[in-house]
């Protein structure tokens, strides 16, 4: 068994400790490597004779996650395990929309990177425990990832805060003015920025999503 494998890595120090873990099995036979995902799909073209690639995420130019998507749209046939030091949910999730067949941390030793990567050419999908649990929690829950993209972008300035904490409260602009210490006219002009941050038509959708969101 002849199995050709590339790394994607932005550290070159990481790419010669993984080659080092693949130099132990006579089966893995290292092809070439690439420091971001623009460099990997360069050499892809002139040979994309792969069976595995090794991706880490966070690299510059194009990332890890972008590159699996690309590769994988193009190359199908070729297997993506991301190798990372980066288990938090959101890369997890998003590794995974993107078609990545695995995801292990660079801490793994070589025998269960071996491993990892007979399963998911069998096939399987090599998961380290923690990432496994963590992705089965996403799988049950994967809106809470959705609604954390949506907390980033709302920015609230205080003032919004304020008033929409009043508004969850069911209370009218002239009480919320009176509260606030405002004019009813600077209470609406905060609630129309309110609906626009919040892209809601209404009190109760302002409510609801600004709840979901922890906002208020």
């Amino acid at each position: 068994m002849n199995i050709k494998i590339a790394i994607a890595d932005d550290n070159s120090f990481l790419i010669s400790a993984v080659k080092e873990k693949l130099s132990f099995f006579e089966d893995l036979n290292f092809k070439f490597s690439a420091l971001n995902g623009s460099e990997l799909l360069t050499k892809l073209e002139d040979n994309s004779n792969l069976d595995l690639i090794l991706m880490d995420i966070e690299m510059p130019v194009l990332n890890g996650i972008e590159t699996t998507e690309l590769v994988k749209n193009k190359y199908p046939h070729i297997k993506i395990i991301m190798l990372t030091v980066f288990d938090n949910d959101e890369n997890i999730f998003n590794a995974i929309k993107a078609g990545a067949d695995g995801y292990l941390l660079k801490e793994i030793n070589a025998k269960d990177l071996h491993s990892g990567i007979l399963e998911t050419l069998n096939g399987g999908a090599a998961m380290n425990p923690s990432i496994a649990l963590k992705t089965l929690k996403l799988l049950r829950n994967p809106i809470n990832i959705e609604n954390r993209k949506d907390q980033e972008d709302i920015q609230l300035t205080s003032r919004e805060t304020e008033v929409l904490e009043q508004l969850s409260k069911g209370l009218n602009y002239n009480k919320i003015a009176e509260n606030l210490i405002l004019s009813t006219g600077t209470v609406r002009k905060h609630i129309e920025n309110i609906y626009k941050k919040l892209q809601v038509h209404n009190k109760i959708e302002a409510v609801q999503k600004a709840k979901r969101n922890n906002l208020i």
